[in-house]
């Protein structure tokens, strides 16, 4: 659920980079929310709850899905290929199940790396 509320707290922010785990959790949460809104809107005859939902999750989810482009060293404008009919859903698939570089990109530090080190730098404890 953290990672989820992380994504909210960075409404709209498009720079930096974002971890799979943080895209794949939010997309999770985001998929029971969603579900909770539609049995919410059918038992209340109506869908305006999933509407205004869908509506307030666009730009938090643009924002999440551009920084995980960015994880991968690609320009967040390549989240326009999602368009492309068939094809663009499985580019864009592709690109966020595929992980991100290991070490500082022109987006930022690697989100994974502790304090800002590299993997192999990291002090053993």
């Amino acid at each position: 659920m953290q990672w989820y509320i992380d994504v909210l707290k960075k409404y709209a922010v498009f720079s930096g980079r974002a971890r799979r785990k943080e895209y794949w959790m939010y997309f999770l949460f985001n998929c029971i929310a969603l579900v909770v809104m539609i049995i919410i809107g059918a038992v209340a005859h109506t869908m305006i709850p999933y509407f205004i939902y869908v509506i307030a999750i666009i730009l938090p989810t643009l924002g999440v899905t551009v920084r995980r482009l960015h994880d991968t060293g690609k320009s967040g404008w390549m989240v326009l290929l999602g368009l492309i009919p068939l094809v663009g859903g499985i580019i864009m698939l592709v690109f966020a199940c595929t992980e991100g570089e290991r070490s500082q990109n022109a987006y930022g530090p690697d989100p994974k790396a502790a304090d800002g080190l590299p993997y192999m730098a990291q002090p053993q404890h």
